[in-house]
Parts: structure tokens; sequence; C-alpha cells
């Protein structure tokens, strides 16, 4: 049987640059190499592309621009359905059947590869351009949630130019409560603001990563996520995962540079709550138009026990303390079946 030529991008020009690059090696390591001829290439954070040929522990570590690389792109032309490679010897034109894209935060997860993969007519693992763009602004996503019926935090919308109504926000919200920029992930540039002081202040940094900021009441709460997987008819992974942060909330350097958090899984939540969870994050998944995957993390509040909303990941980390990996392996799922699934997902959209 003929192997399937899959482009896995990595890196891109983002402030998650480093996490995709540590995504994308358990991507490239655990990937079937008997079904597939693999064609990775990193995105620096200048934004070049280049095909690299080389071991995925540079990737790991961060050191692949050093190793063997050379310029390509995706060319944007239907009829190519190839990556460009720009050897010494000329320009190489290799047929690409999927791109798999392990793009963490702007530039990738937002439906701008999406969109490229699209002119190109080519399947790309993952949502297409309107639910990666959906997905990755949080108060878009809000909006959906809200038209869902599915229930979140309290929320407010501030924009580049916006003067802040701070009697509103102390109203609506109290304090602490949480400034996002609303198109970042992994917690790049959120802040705990405990009075007007603490706000004002990161309403400034989280404007400095985005032109739009969620503003979002603090809620005393245990995390739990969720992994869904599938096209028009998604299911959920048969587990939940929960976080026990190792700091006051899971912040970039929680999630990817500390050990010191704590995942459970499965989660200890009773059938009632499992059950809901997952309705809700199927629902979610639909009403952004999410295909592929995603992972939908919620809050169950400490104190009665509701089950809130807070984001869907249409990209979910793959590092070796990601949740998403980890909940469909404990549903009996290993990474190499998980990443077959993606791609079988995006070559056939129906499912």
């Amino acid at each position: 049987m003929k192997k399937l030529n899959v482009c896995v991008l990595f890196g891109g020009v983002s402030t998650e640059h480093s996490v995709s690059e540590v995504s994308a090696s358990a991507v490239l390591e655990n990937i079937d190499r008997t079904k597939y001829e693999v064609y990775p290439v990193g995105i620096t954070e200048s934004g070049k592309w280049l095909y690299y040929d080389g071991e995925v522990e540079k990737i790991r570590s961060h050191s692949w621009e050093s190793g063997k690389t050379v310029p390509a792109v995706i060319s944007p032309d239907g009829e190519d359905k190839a990556l460009l490679v720009f050897a010494d010897t000329g320009v190489q034109k290799i047929g690409i059947d999927v791109v798999y894209p392990v793009l963490h935060g702007k530039n990738g997860e937002d439906g701008t590869v999406q969109g490229l993969c699209g002119l190109a007519d080519i399947p790309c693992v993952g949502s297409d351009v309107i639910g990666s763009a959906a997905c990755m602004d949080k108060c878009i996503a809000k909006i959906l949630f809200e038209k869902a019926g599915i229930p979140q935090a309290d929320w407010v919308e501030l924009k580049l130019g916006d003067t802040p109504d701070f009697e509103l926000i102390e109203k609506k919200l109290g304090y602490p409560c949480f400034i996002k920029p609303s198109s970042a992930g992994s917690s790049v540039g959120v802040t705990k603001a405990n009075n007007k002081e603490e706000l004002e202040n990161g309403i400034k940094l989280a404007l400095e990563h985005d032109y739009k900021v969620l503003i979002e009441e603090a809620i005393d709460a245990r995390e739990v996520e969720c992994g869904v997987m599938g096209n028009l008819n998604p299911k959920t992974a048969d587990v939940l995962g929960e976080i026990k942060p190792a700091k006051e909330f899971y912040d970039f350097e929680a999630k990817y540079q500390s050990d010191d958090s704590e995942l459970m899984i499965p989660a200890p939540v009773d059938k009632e709550t499992e059950d809901k969870i997952k309705a809700f994050a199927i629902r979610a998944y639909k009403i952004c138009e999410c295909r592929g995957h995603a992972r939908v993390d919620f809050f169950i509040d400490r104190h009665d026990g509701r089950i809130l909303l807070n984001e869907i990941n249409t990209i979910p980390g793959f590092t070796p303390i990601s949740m998403y990996p980890k909940v469909w392996a404990e549903s009996g799922m290993p990474m190499t079946e998980v990443i077959d699934k993606h791609i079988e997902l995006a070559l056939s959209r129906e499912d």
C-alpha cells in the first residue's frame, strides 16, 4: 500500500513557538512511518519556512535550525497540492496528501495556516478556518457558547482605544478577576487582579499581546479537561482529566516549565458531572464548527458544583505533561492511533 505524504508543521511566529516544537517532536516520534512519509517543516520565530531533515531530538531541544534545513513552502496553487523545497539544485515539488499542523497560538491555530491549506486544496488535520478562528478569539467563542446555552463565567470585552468602565467591571465581575488577551494561548499575558490598580496593569499587559482583552470573573474552581475527536459526529474520550496547578492559576510556567502541577486521570468526578461535561463539550465543539480534534476546558465551582465552560483548544498540546494525549491513552487509544485518527478525519470531513 502506498504511503501517504504528511507535512508536519511546527514552530511558528507565536509566543508558543517553543511549546509547538515539543509537541511536534512527540507527533514525529509516534507517527507510524510504515503508513506515512513524513516531511517536517519548521517555521522560525521570524516567519521563515524550512524543511528539516534531521533528528527529532533537535526539534525538542529547540536547536533544529542549526541542523539540515532547506527553504520550503506549501504551494497555494490548488493544482500543485505540494510542498515546494528550494534546494541548491532547483525547486523540488513534493506532493502532499495531508498537512498536520502542530502550531500553537497565533499564525497557526487561528485559521491562517488552515486557510493556506484550503487554497492549496490539501486536507488539513484539525479544524478549518472558521472553527480555528472562532476558538482562538476567546470573546467570539464566549458569544457562541452563550448562544448555545452553555454556562460560563461572567465576562467583559475591552478593545484597544476603549476607556475601561471600571465601575461596570467591578459591579459585574468583582475582585479577583482575570485579564486575558482575547487571542493568545497557553495563558500568555494572563494576570489576576485583586484591585483596580492590578486590573489597570493587567489590561495594559494583555493589550501588549492583542488589541482585544477578555476580563473574566475569577472562580474558585477545579479545572477539568475533555478530549474530543470527530467531524460532524464528534465523540469524547472515555475519561476526563483534572489539573491541580502548582501555582495560583495554571499559567504558562505551570503548564510547560514546572513539574509541580498534578494531573489526575481519570478526573475524580461523579457520573452525573462527567456526563454533563461531555455533553457540554460536544455542544461547544459543534457550535464553534470544530473539526478533527480539540481539548475542551471546564471549571467546576468548588462552592456550588456549577460546571462552567472555559475555552476550546483546537490544537491541544502533545508535550509530556499535556492532558489531551493522556486522556485518550487512558481511554485505550495510544498516541500512534490518535495520530492515525487525526489524519483519517482530515481526509474524510463527513465522519
